[in-house]
């Protein structure tokens, strides 16, 4: 069973306010796009599509399952964009904080196998009653041993790099997952069609 280390315990403790408070104009900025953040495409894409999700959020799972393998087939694949991950966890806060800490504990390579097995889980674990299966899954993505994942889980750079993710979410506005930002601009409607709408000129403006 995954222990819940204070870390991130700490962390959870904030989602419970977060998604409802916008502290900042949902026209702020959100941070350039580093080494830290989890990313899937070409590092020189000429778009980069920014996603704010939560894997307990059943919008942002419909999206993963039924959205992105489209989505990637189009775009990530023909080396046009590259989708940044970042996490804004919500209710139950605690399940969300610790499956968003396992997903940041995977080996390089790694964290889209185990976004997808958390996104594909997330019904059944709901409808259980119980994440352990759930968290067990994820961990077997990883490409690490639990043990390894327990390890990551217990530093305390795990918790502080989820909450760096919760308080740029907060200070960009962003209020509800998921939320895409495209080249910077927020994307209200997160369908392949409004986001093409918003890509597409982008890559013929090159």
């Amino acid at each position: 069973m995954i222990r819940l280390t204070a870390a991130v315990a700490a962390a959870a403790a904030l989602l419970s306010v977060a998604p409802a408070v916008a502290a900042e104009p949902a026209s702020a900025s959100i941070p350039a796009v580093t080494a830290a953040d989890r990313v899937i495409g070409r590092a020189d894409a000429p778009v980069t599509v920014v996603e704010y999700a939560s894997f307990t959020c059943s919008h942002c799972a419909a999206w993963t399952n039924d959205v992105m393998p489209a989505f990637k087939a189009r775009y990530i694949d023909t080396g046009q964009v590259r989708l940044v991950f970042r996490d804004l966890p919500t209710a139950p806060a605690q399940v969300a904080a610790t499956a968003a800490a396992i997903s940041r504990c995977a080996a390089p390579g790694k964290f889209y196998d185990v976004a997808r097995s958390l996104m594909a889980g997330q019904a059944a674990a709901f409808a259980a009653g119980d994440a352990r299966q759930w968290y067990m899954d994820a961990i077997a993505a990883t490409g690490r041993s639990q043990a390894e994942v327990e390890a990551c889980l217990s530093d305390p750079a795990t918790g502080q790099a989820l909450q760096h993710d919760i308080a740029a979410a907060q200070a960009a506005g962003v209020n509800s997952t998921p939320t895409f930002f495209v080249n910077g601009r927020r994307v209200e409607d997160h369908s392949i069609e409004t986001l093409a709408a918003a890509i597409d000129p982008l890559i013929k403006g090159r």
